[in-house]
């Protein structure tokens, strides 16, 4: 007869139990070197190879340097009024030329032939009008006629009328010879009357028919002129004194009605057209003064107009002189312009330099006291102009930071200086 065994439980730990414990303790390691663990890294550095500059209290000049190109004040479209083919060019590029000078004559056959026909047209209503002027004039000298005639009628029968009264009342002539005496001279009276207001009625109506004649006459006048004006407007003149700039036609070439063939740059004076980054698109504005040199002379501009439209990151300015121009100053030459966006006030500044193109600004490597080394601190960067950052916070004056470019050290927290 078999009895079982009652088998017991090992004690202490077991081979099954040894991961656990491993896990456990490299929790409590990495713990452990996370909260008491020193993590900031570093870099060696050589000072010589780094730019370290002094941070100071000083002036702050707002301003911004930019390039500007000179240009007329003003460049007028040279455009076409009539289409046509180019037949001549009289003047060449680059020519000056006075306002009314002809640049280009165009030719137009069937222009030339609509002109003809217009004024075919204009002078058979020019004879029909003045054949309808004779036509009433003769009508006014009939009813005048008339009129005379009814009047030398009515003075004879008013003669026989008066003189058969007188011979009735004597009993020397019938009451029928009396009766029809008098009743020719009462028509005729009548008929003198109609005719009266026929002449009178015919004038009104004749005035304003006239008048309605005479104006109809000059506008067919004017718009001859008009007509004939279209074969002018095939000679494309300056509309200004100026310079003649593009003229982008050719011999034979055909020119539609208003289309741009040219340009003339209005030399009376000049501005400078300049392209600001977009940064500073909510400071600049009309009025703003700048200066540039030029020949060891500073010369003065103001700011005549910003355009709002941005493109590839820029915006365009125009600068107006104030005061003298520059010796022998041309249409394309280059200055170079501090534009003043705010007054000059004291500020905590440092030179400029490649550092903010990585940090933007936002942090920068300030080197202990002891010079051995540099750590990051963050700081907030106000305005800049072509010398120096405002620095709103983060720094003190006397304090050296390094201003040279950060593109090589990446997330490091501090620099050894060697």
């Amino acid at each position: 007869m078999t009895m079982d065994r009652k088998i017991e439980k090992k004690k202490g730990i077991q081979k099954k139990h040894i991961p656990y414990i491993a896990g456990a303790i490299l929790i409590i390691l990495v713990a452990g070197w996370l909260i008491f663990g020193n993590h900031s890294s570093k870099l060696n550095v050589e000072k010589d190879k780094i730019s370290i500059q002094s941070v100071t209290k000083g002036e702050f000049n707002d301003y911004v340097r930019i390039n500007g190109q000179v240009q007329p004040i003003n460049i007028v479209q040279l455009s076409a009024i009539e289409g046509g083919m180019v037949e001549e060019k009289l003047v060449e590029e680059g020519a000056q030329v006075k306002a009314g000078q002809i640049i280009v004559r165009l030719t137009n056959p069937m222009l030339s032939l609509n002109i003809l026909d217009s004024e075919a047209q204009l002078a058979e209503k020019q004879n029909f009008l003045r054949n309808t002027q004779v036509t009433m004039e003769q009508e006014k000298l009939r009813l005048r006629q008339e009129r005379l005639q009814l009047e030398l009628d009515v003075d004879r029968k008013k003669r026989k009328y008066l003189q058969y009264k007188q011979l009735y009342a004597e009993k020397l002539t019938s009451k029928e010879d009396y009766l029809q005496a008098k009743e020719d001279y009462e028509f005729s009276v009548n008929g003198l009357k109609l005719v009266l207001d026929r002449q009178k009625q015919d004038s009104i109506y004749r005035g304003l028919q006239v008048d309605q004649m005479e104006e109809s006459l000059q506008n067919m006048r004017r718009n001859m002129l008009l007509v004939r004006q279209r074969s002018e407007n095939l000679n494309i003149k300056a509309p200004v004194d100026g310079q003649l700039g593009l003229l982008e036609v050719e011999i034979g070439q055909n020119v539609g009605t208003g289309a741009k063939v040219g340009q003339i740059s209005v030399l009376s004076d000049y501005k400078v057209e300049a392209l600001i980054d977009e940064h500073y698109i909510d400071r600049v504005r009309t009025g703003l003064d700048a200066t540039f040199e030029r020949q060891d002379r500073n010369y003065a501009l103001r700011v005549r107009k910003a355009y709002p439209e941005v493109r590839e990151k820029q915006f365009k300015t125009d600068f107006v002189f104030v005061g003298e121009r520059p010796d022998n100053i041309r249409a394309g030459q280059t200055y170079y312009i501090n534009l003043q966006l705010g007054q000059p006030i004291e500020a905590v500044l440092i030179p400029r330099g490649a550092f903010y193109q990585y940090t933007g600004g936002q942090w920068i490597f300030v080197i202990t006291s002891d010079g051995s080394k540099a750590v990051r601190r963050n700081i907030t960067i106000g305005r800049q102009n072509p010398m120096y950052y405002e620095v709103t916070s983060g720094l003190e004056p006397g304090e050296k930071v390094i201003t040279s470019s950060y593109d090589n050290y990446g997330e490091i927290q501090e620099l050894i200086l060697n």
